[in-house]
């Protein structure tokens, strides 16, 4: 699985110069934001850059050289904070809370981050400054490296969920809070008899969708952290 991080890149022909790499990350993204990663080919993008196919391939083998560039680009809109400004917690804080914001903002990404490797320049960047805020907290050897994938594990395990929740109700013609409500109505008649059920269903019912998933990110974050802190006094 050859990587277009590690292949040497083409340089630039005076007849492709009107076509460049960047143009073609921009038209990737504007894609995959719109249709999806189902709706991604080499063909749309080309005719979405009003574009030759051998121009493309000039600056592109396959679809997965596309997806290994918008991959990297959406890391790249993650801010990362030193820690000598802003300390570790805080600073690991912004990073989870970008990251899920990013991830939500692109909601293909859920199913194209596994199948390929994240070794682009600003997913190399992210880690290597999300690592240095847990050595600054006093972490060590490879503490710094569970530490740092433990809080990623729980950020892309919520924000991939509620990404492919909010794709299914754009699919249905839905909104979050009218899918809600029904959830919530047939909870009612199936949770008889389990008072904790019910006790549960009635404190989310006067809670809107959005407020709810921001609460219980930033809840099950918190936690994480202060489990984080808490080894280091050990």
């Amino acid at each position: 699985m050859e990587s277009i991080w590690t292949r040497p890149q083409r340089p630039a022909a005076a007849a492709r110069e009107t076509l460049s790499r960047d143009q073609i990350v921009k038209a990737t993204m504007e894609l995959l934001d719109t249709e999806g990663a189902a709706g991604l080919s080499m063909r749309k993008l080309a005719a979405r850059l009003d574009s030759g196919a051998t121009s493309l391939y000039w600056h592109v083998q396959t679809k997965d050289d596309l997806l290994d560039l918008v991959i990297d680009e959406v890391y790249g809109e993650i801010d990362v904070p030193d820690a000598d400004l802003a300390g570790w917690r805080a600073g690991v804080l912004l990073l989870a809370h970008n990251l899920r914001a990013a991830v939500l903002r692109h909601g293909w990404i859920p199913e194209v981050i596994y199948i390929r490797p994240s070794i682009g320049p600003n997913a190399v960047r992210m880690g290597s400054r999300g690592l240095a805020l847990f050595e600054a907290a006093g972490f060590t050897d490879t503490e710094i490296d569970y530490a740092l994938g433990a809080v990623l594990a729980f950020v892309f395990g919520n924000a991939n969920s509620q990404a492919a929740w909010r794709a299914s109700l754009r699919r249905a013609g839905t909104t979050e809070d009218e899918w809600k409500a029904v959830v919530l109505k047939e909870a009612d008649q199936v949770t008889t008899g389990h008072q904790e059920m019910r006790d549960s269903i009635d404190r989310r019912r006067v809670v809107d969708a959005e407020r709810l998933q921001n609460e219980q990110f930033s809840y099950g974050l918190d936690s994480l952290l202060d489990g984080l802190e808490k080894r280091l006094t050990r």
